[in-house]
């Protein structure tokens, strides 16, 4: 239990005790209740709206109501002072001996502090990174990448069993133009001089590939028609394309549990078995779609196609699920994945790029309609990032056509910088990566800062020891006073922020709050830096210096556990 539930089933019992006074009404939902921090630190430690949800449906003055609750709260031992602010706001400050326990809790608990089972029994397939598998990894993929692993990490973190997974788009045209473009560098592996034509893939990274087929195949394929090595040449490149994918992830820490393969749903007749579910229950009919807005062409004409009833679900129009040639549309073979999805996971998360948001409604529609409302589904939408080079844009690379590889650029900057950087913004909104500002040793840095942080706690225990002081598991942690504690009260709120951002699927909140904990770590530091009374290791004085080093070492523990979160290793040394 955190200090925050604990508060909360105080608060309870509060409330408990007023219904059984007849002071507050039997039965009133409190779910809308809160415990949290005040948003001003000087109103307190702790702030609850119970008296301004409550005393409507109490049929009373919030005011009045506030005065109750806080009569029932100031009996609380671990409560020093307890006020009603504004309307009816309620302020509690705890006593510094409760912040001492919750540092000594935070010890205790070491890695597990933070961590809950708010998702127990819960299971959860994300969907991230699927990108068409026709080429490395670029840096358009690389933010919904990191946003993905994080937010899995998260919601483990929290209790949930999580599938990660990637969608293999390998049933579409662009396989076809990849297998075109790999034809195309077999030919060149064998001697012959090619020029790329519009439309098939430039990059030299299909160059090893067309060597592979012309050492298995030698000239067979070189004038036969395209009918007789199309599906191979596909088949091979798609095979040689997961690869690549597979290393560039990894090479940030990714490593999904699944990759589920298109060609593969649709020759298991998994689209079939969808429309099927859904024409029984009256989802899909057959029917012609409007004509589009606007200019018509001359060519258009109206076709009866099956459609999806979307609009049942919010959608602002049906949706066709096949082509008028029998194909499958994008959308059809993609409700038949939720649907095959939905029966290994209790909810669902897909990370998209922006530029599928004008598809996100129809595809929550299909989810909801599969699953009779039971499963959560949210799709997370993920801005490009643009790269940056001191202020100017970053020249695209020739040797992988035209786009910026993640490899070029985890080798540059390292693994860490890339995945803090990714998520040192909310994911739907813009971002520069300059490559200067990411690894530049300053406060404006969050990368370093919070490194710096950890790294700085690592080097006073070592300085300590190098002093005789051994640090201690019982040290007297009645030498921290109030304003060395205002570290814990912030420690103590990663719990909740864990929680918090899981459930709002917000990974980011992650980084926000290490930078938040470092920046007040390394302002009490700064504050030693002039005066010698408040630094961490004072030579002369082993029981104080030992408070503290217990005091850092659990900021360094947060800190750990959160970057634990975001894939990124807490680094013991600066260089």
């Amino acid at each position: 239990m955190t200090l925050y539930t604990r508060f909360a089933a105080h608060l309870n019992a509060a409330l408990d005790a007023l219904v059984a006074a007849g002071d507050l009404p039997a039965g009133l939902e409190r779910r809308a209740v809160t415990v949290e921090p005040p948003r001003d630190s000087s109103h307190g430690d702790l702030a609850t709206n119970a008296a301004m949800v409550l005393a409507k449906p109490a049929g009373t003055n919030p005011r009045a109501l506030a005065e109750k609750i806080v009569a029932e709260l100031g009996k609380i031992d671990e409560v020093s002072a307890v006020s009603v602010a504004g309307p009816g706001f309620i302020n509690l400050t705890l006593t510094d001996a409760t912040w001492r326990d919750e540092l000594a809790t935070i010890h205790a608990e070491g890695d597990r502090y933070g961590r809950s089972e708010m998702g127990k029994g819960t299971t959860v397939n994300i969907e991230y990174v699927s990108a068409n598998p026709t080429g490395p990894m670029h840096m358009g993929h690389c933010r919904g990448a990191v946003v993905g692993d994080a937010l899995a990490a998260l919601l483990e973190f929290v209790g949930h069993d999580v599938i990660r997974e990637y969608y293999v788009n390998d049933a579409g045209g662009q396989v076809d133009t990849l297998a075109r473009s790999a034809h195309l560098r077999y030919r060149e592996a064998l001697g012959e001089t090619i020029a790329i034509p519009e439309g098939l893939y430039p990059g030299e990274y299909l160059k090893p590939i067309g060597e592979k087929l012309a050492a298995e195949h030698g000239v067979a394929f070189v004038d036969a028609p395209e009918a007789e090595w199309l599906a191979l040449f596909r088949r091979e490149a798609v095979a040689a394309m997961l690869v690549m994918v597979r290393a560039d992830l990894a090479l940030l820490g990714i490593h999904h549990d699944k990759f589920a393969s298109e060609a593969e749903l649709q020759a298991a007749g998994k689209p079939e078995a969808a429309e099927a579910w859904l024409r029984a229950r009256d989802l899909v009919y057959d029917g012609v779609l409007e004509a589009p807005k606007g200019e018509v062409a001359d060519d258009w004409e109206p076709v009866e196609l099956p459609l999806f009833r979307s609009t049942k679900f919010g959608d602002d129009q049906d949706r066709p699920i096949k082509k008028s040639n029998g194909a499958w549309t994008y959308f059809g073979a993609d409700l038949a994945y939720h649907f095959q999805k939905a029966e290994s996971a209790d909810q669902l998360i897909d990370i998209w790029g922006a530029d599928h948001a004008g598809t996100v409604k129809r595809i929550v529609a299909a989810v909801n309609a599969l699953t009779e409302g039971k499963t959560r589904f949210d799709v997370k939408l993920v801005q490009m990032v643009r790269l940056l080079r001191a202020g100017e844009p970053v020249k695209m690379s020739k040797r992988s056509g035209n786009f910026v590889t993640l490899a070029d650029v985890v080798e540059e900057v390292g693994k860490d910088v890339v995945r803090f950087t990714m998520l040192t913004r909310k994911a739907d909104a813009q971002m520069d990566f300059d490559f200067a500002k990411v690894v530049e040793a300053s406060k404006d840095n969050p990368v370093f800062y919070v490194q710096y942080a950890h790294a700085r706690i690592a080097s006073l225990h070592r300085r300590a020891l190098e002093a005789g002081i051994e640090p201690t598991a019982t040290p007297d942690l009645s030498r921290l006073d109030t304003e060395e504690l205002a570290l814990v009260k912030l420690a103590a709120q990663f719990p909740r922020i864990a929680e918090s951002a899981a459930l709002a699927r917000e990974p980011h909140r992650i980084a926000f709050y290490l930078y938040d904990l470092a920046a007040e770590f390394h302002a009490a530091w700064n504050v030693g830096n002039e005066r010698a009374d408040r630094r961490y290791l004072i030579a002369d004085d082993a029981g104080l210096t030992q408070a503290r080093l217990y005091l850092a070492g659990a900021i360094g523990q947060i800190i750990r556990s959160g970057l634990g979160v975001m894939g990124v290793v807490a680094v013991e040394e600066m260089h």
